[in-house]
């Protein structure tokens, strides 16, 4: 059964978290949701649900504006040859949640555990973290350590791990 963002929000509540939450229009892309920025501070997320040739599967959270080489992932992260996209059938098996609201809270759906959670370091920089609470209709704000706790509690130990070449790094 797919987590509703209010039982998400209780599920936080329990565990100690605050989760400040906005509502707005649907955001579907990094570029609709730059529009928010001025009311929500904080690290702005994309996410990148992978698989690999063994069908293992991998969250890569990392900031809106992160350059991520996703020819070369697959070697940084130990996978079993280059990743492709997980399909929609699969997001919403796992993660409980549809294209275009991919977030590292749906790691709460994936009971059985098959999916990786990769935080990239740059992220994990800021000390507020943002992201759509299962639905692209809202934000939620959390601490970055509060992201940490959230995960481990669904089982989900993150690798926080450098996999972005921001557009200001050399390469």
């Amino acid at each position: 059964m797919t987590t509703a963002p209010n039982q998400l929000f209780a599920y936080l509540d329990g565990l100690g978290i605050a989760h400040p939450t906005i509502s707005h229009p649907p955001l579907f892309t990094v570029e609709q949701s730059q529009a928010l920025r001025g009311q929500i501070p904080g690290g702005h997320t994309k996410n990148l649900f992978l698989r690999d040739k063994k069908q293992a599967v991998f969250l890569v959270v990392a900031e809106e504006d992160a350059e991520i080489d996703l020819k070369g992932l697959h070697r940084l992260l130990g996978a079993s040859g280059r990743f492709s996209f997980g399909s929609p059938d699969l997001l919403r098996e796992l993660l409980g949640v549809t294209p275009g609201s991919v977030t590292a809270f749906g790691a709460i759906n994936d009971t059985a555990g098959r999916v990786s959670v990769i935080l990239d370091a740059a992220l994990m920089e800021h000390a507020v973290i943002n992201a759509h609470p299962l639905i692209n209709t809202m934000t939620t704000s959390v601490g970055r350590n509060d992201l940490v706790k959230f995960l481990e509690a669904t089982g989900h130990s993150p690798r926080i791990e450098r996999v972005s070449n921001l557009p200001s790094d050399p390469g």
